[in-house]
């Protein structure tokens, strides 16, 4: 194999013989891992009232542990993205799954808060975030050079029919065979998964002599970095520090965080549930969310590959908003039209943000992409964790939600000024680790 001049190498130019590319085995791979391991962010929603009979735990003290979740779910990202380049996608994806496993299930044995915040806080958020979006974006950019949108769309959109497939079975077993049944289910997925990441996921498309998805022979393409995974995060998050494009995007994808799994994907359901809405029947809305997620996502990176990522931003956030605004408003007893609508199109905008801000950071910062994407995953559980904690906060102190709607609704607002903010010429986030990419869109 010939090297050529500068960081990236050549691979043998090998195209796959007649039959399905390698790269849609991996992302078939890397899909079911997403499906598989997506149990855990539905748990807390649906277990909190059962908490908080069994044990006495306030909405407040549950939501710590939601936000230490989601504090170390993005905070342990960008590192996950270097130790996928230093020790490989598989290693790191199946330890990331073991801990889950071992996370959620120790929390059967649980009798103190404490308790709760170490497995599901600590271990569960340790592992999640090792599987964040860093997985996707790493997966989407070594295998594809085309259909890139695409793919993370779709890769994106696991999360969420991880989701559709656990809410109502998760949902059934709190309720008929308690919520200890629940965390094991969980536990026993996230290993399972584990399975085919050791027979079937492979590092790189050089690995087996082809080429990246839709490249042509001859191109370079970038080569396994080098050096060690903590120094090359920290490396990349100095730069990041001193470029305006990364604060913009930061600070939005904080907000896209505080306005999904913090506040819907954590109070969705009690607060339904503080409306007379039976909680099977709010675990089966949020599942519908997912449906329209995966729909919403999936089209968002089509749109991606075609469409200028900052504008889509601006027209996703302002939706968003006000679709929270209008909802206290709509929660009732029972179902109604209204509802259904809310349920619709807040769904199709859940995660339709990752394909976008992606694309904004492939433009901006070239083969660092996953990391400086892992680090603004990790405002954006930052952000998450902080309205998770808040709205539980402001639930027991004013007995309903509806603050906290109000508030994310004006967030969006301000995220759809920061889109906008975000123009520039593409840059690097870390001097001589690679050359920028073409924009993504």
């Amino acid at each position: 194999m010939d090297q050529p001049d500068g960081p990236g190498r050549r691979p043998t130019g090998r195209r796959p013989a007649a039959g399905l590319h390698y790269a849609w085995i991996v992302a078939a791979v890397s899909l079911l891992v997403l499906v598989g391991s997506a149990g855990f962010r539905s748990a807390p929603g649906l277990m909190m009232d059962a908490w908080n009979s069994q044990f006495g735990w306030s909405h407040a003290t549950i939501g710590i542990a939601v936000s230490v979740n989601l504090t170390l779910y993005g905070l342990t990202a960008p590192f996950a993205a270097a130790l996928m380049d230093r020790f490989g996608v598989r290693l790191v994806a199946v330890c990331a799954l073991l801990t889950i496993s071992v996370g959620s299930g120790l929390t059967v044995l649980m009798t103190q808060a404490w308790q709760l915040v170490l497995c599901w806080g600590f271990l569960v958020g340790l592992g999640s975030g090792s599987m964040a979006g860093a997985f996707a974006t790493t997966i989407s950019g070594r295998w594809f050079h085309a259909r890139q949108g695409l793919v993370l769309g779709v890769l994106t959109a696991g999360g969420a029919t991880g989701n559709l497939i656990f809410l109502p079975v998760l949902s059934w077993l709190v309720q008929h065979e308690g919520w200890k049944m629940a965390v094991m289910v969980v536990s026993l997925c996230a290993t399972a998964v584990a399975v085919p990441v050791l027979l079937l996921m492979r590092e790189r498309p050089a690995d087996l002599g082809l080429l990246p998805y839709g490249a042509r022979p001859g191109e370079v393409v970038p080569a396994a970095a080098g050096g060690r995974a903590l120094s090359r995060t920290l490396r990349v998050l100095r730069h990041c520090l001193k470029v305006r494009q990364f604060w913009l995007l930061a600070g939005s994808f904080a907000i896209c965080g505080a306005t999904t799994v913090g506040l819907v994907g954590t109070h969705f359901i009690p607060a339904a549930h503080d409306h007379g809405m039976p909680e099977t029947t709010a675990a089966s809305l949020l599942a519908l969310i997912g449906v329209f997620d995966v729909f919403g996502t999936v089209a968002s990176g089509w749109l991606t590959d075609r469409v200028d990522s900052r504008r889509l931003l601006v027209v996703y956030y302002a939706l968003r908003g006000l679709s929270l605004v209008l909802l206290p408003q709509l929660f009732a007893g029972s179902v109604k039209p209204p509802f259904l609508a809310f349920v619709v199109f807040y769904g199709l905008d859940w995660v339709a943000t990752v394909p976008p801000t992606v694309a904004l950071c492939r433009r901006h910062f070239g083969e660092d992409a996953p990391i400086v994407f892992g680090w603004v995953l990790a405002c954006h559980q930052i952000g998450g964790s902080i309205a998770a904690t808040a709205a539980g906060v402001l639930r027991d102190r004013y007995g309903n939600y509806d603050l906290a709607w109000y508030g994310a609704g004006g967030l969006c607002a301000l995220a759809v000024l920061l889109c906008l903010a975000l123009r520039g010429r593409p840059g690097r986030a870390g001097a001589g680790v690679g050359p920028a990419v073409a924009p993504a869109q």
